[in-house]
């Protein structure tokens, strides 16, 4: 019987369907047709099948969004394989530890990560690829690199007339079969690789079809902007888009809101997705020093003329984002109110929504004429959504949500799983929010130590104050969030202070140097801005842990 929950049979039929049309393109570099993203599919299928690898095995990938990444991330689930993506932000150590606990088998890498790498630190490796031309930088089976080498004479042995749509065939995944692991963090002790079965990504497609993909007109191009390892940028963005038949632009670069302006300019995109990080920079840069002069406030409040002025307004913003976007959504962390309420009061079309790793992400959304200002949305399709307090009207309580979104849990760690996942299969999120009578939902605060930076990046301070406290005169610290900024409270340890004879100024100058350091040992988005001396031991609980919630507000 035809499964119809098939992720695969999606990708099969998109390729099949759009076969001589643009797909992927690298910003001012290359671009791949459908077809040509079938064929590179089968090529690795053929590199896959060589050396014995099977249904259910690992490969991870690890660079910047390009086209490459994205047609390995296709042949690994289009084989059945199960796809590792890893942050290319993570320190060195971080995907030595995701590769060795994920048992992945091959590792693809883009053109930065390829340089940082210690192959030697990940053993179980069959082989390293380079992603940008599936060269070998590192092998240690036979079978590996007699495929890389007599590749294309295997594959003209496969297909000796040519490869057509009628040879494309993909693995028939089952709904509860695992299609990839997604690690939250890369820290041994830290590690929670969430495992999606093809069901959830097939869900998340189906919802994000409907909901966004009928608005869109066909043969839409959008620009990539978010990290493709993080299942926002995964499934809105390149999945989404792939599956509509879309022309999707990858930026393979650091997307920083200049270069991600001229690309808006150059490429026009019908959708924009995005962290409120970027958004808000450019508004905050390019439209509201225009918009900062008494002439512009006093039109602005004219009856009569402050509805012309705020069309004029919206249409330069527009006109910012390239011109011709149907809707701007923002996930990953809250938008400033001062952005939010300046982009509704000129009515234009932005909308927000809410969602996890462990649900592929989706579990709210609402199209930007649904939008309500300070909520995230409205169930997705294939969810239910519920609110853990006796007036979710009013008092926030925590959100839980359940239905084919949700992970099957994380790998090889069964007691981290039936902590968020209760009897009747209620995903506990760890996130406080109440809900309306109509269903939109409005986030109040986490639960969760884990703090969320602007960009959307997940940062765990139980990372950073372990490498912390390890350091010279810390006896213990705390990682709080200080608007954008991460700070470190740290308590010295006085007894060492006193025995060397330290001033509180050489203490302060040690506790810079240890931010340099530390610094020097996360990835960008967990940085800390500063560290503060805290002259007392911090409150504990009976376990002996610190009561953060006391500390929240210190800085």
């Amino acid at each position: 019987m035809e499964n119809k929950y098939s992720f695969n049979s999606l990708i099969e039929q998109t390729i099949k369907s759009n076969w001589d049309k643009d797909a992927l393109t690298d910003y001012k570099g290359a671009t791949l047709q459908y077809h040509d993203v079938a064929r590179k599919i089968e090529k690795l299928h053929i590199v896959f099948d060589e050396c014995g690898i099977k249904a259910g095995d690992k490969i991870a990938l690890c660079g910047r969004n390009s086209s490459a990444w994205a047609c390995v991330f296709l042949a690994a689930l289009t084989y059945g394989v199960i796809a590792v993506p890893i942050q290319h932000e993570f320190k060195s150590e971080q995907v030595y530890n995701i590769v060795n606990h994920s048992d992945s088998r091959l590792l693809f890498v883009g053109d930065v990560v390829a340089t940082e790498l210690d192959y030697s630190m990940m053993p179980n490796l069959e082989g390293v690829v380079y992603m940008p031309d599936n060269s070998l930088l590192t092998c240690r089976s036979e079978h590996l690199s007699h495929a890389m080498e007599h590749l294309n004479e295997l594959y003209g042995r496969k297909y000796p007339k040519f490869f057509r749509k009628e040879h494309v065939h993909y693995h028939d995944d089952m709904p509860e079969e695992t299609a990839m692991i997604n690690y939250t963090s890369g820290t041994t002790g830290f590690s929670k690789g969430v495992m999606l079965p093809y069901r959830s990504l097939w869900s998340n497609l189906n919802f994000l079809t409907r909901a966004i993909g009928s608005k869109m007109k066909p043969d839409s191009e959008v620009l990539s902007i978010l990290p493709m390892a993080h299942m926002y940028g995964l499934s809105c963005e390149f999945l989404l888009q792939f599956c509509l038949g879309n022309h999707l632009y990858f930026l393979t670069r650091l997307p920083s809101p200049t270069v991600i302006q001229q690309a808006f300019m150059d490429i026009h995109p019908d959708l924009i997705v995005s962290v409120p990080l970027i958004l808000e920079k450019i508004i905050r840069k390019k439209v509201m020093p225009a918009l900062d002069s008494t002439r512009v406030a006093i039109l602005m409040k004219l009856p009569g003329v402050n509805k012309l002025v705020k069309e004029r307004v919206e249409q330069m913003v527009m006109n910012i984002m390239g011109g011709k976007t149907y809707e701007i959504i923002i996930g990953g962390a809250s938008l400033s109110k001062e952005v939010e309420n300046f982009l509704t009061s000129i009515h234009f079309p932005i909308t927000l929504g809410y969602g996890t790793t462990e649900t592929g992400p989706m579990i709210t959304y609402s199209d930007w004429h649904d939008f309500t200002p300070g909520s995230c949305g409205t169930c997705v399709d294939h969810m239910e959504i519920k609110i853990l307090s006796e007036d979710p009207l009013n008092v926030p309580g925590e959100i839980l949500t359940r239905g084919m979104n949700v992970m099957t849990g994380y790998y090889k760690n069964p007691k981290a799983t039936k902590a968020v996942i209760d009897d009747e299969g209620w995903f506990h999120t760890g996130d406080l929010g109440t809900m309306s009578e109509d269903g939109h939902l409005f986030i109040k605060g986490r639960i969760k130590n884990m703090l969320l930076g602007s960009n959307g990046q997940n940062v765990y301070p139980e990372e950073i104050e372990d490498k912390l406290n390890a350091m010279a005169m810390v006896n213990e610290s705390l990682i709080i969030q200080h608007g954008e900024e991460l700070v470190g409270l740290v308590h010295p340890d006085m007894d060492e202070v006193q025995s060397m004879g330290f001033s509180e100024s050489d203490l302060n100058n040690i506790m810079e140097q240890n931010r340099k350091e530390l610094n020097a040992q996360l990835p960008s988005f967990c940085k800390i801005s500063k560290i503060k001396l805290y002259p007392d031991e911090f409150e504990k609980t009976p376990k002996k842990s610190i009561k953060r919630y006391l500390y929240k507000d210190v800085y």
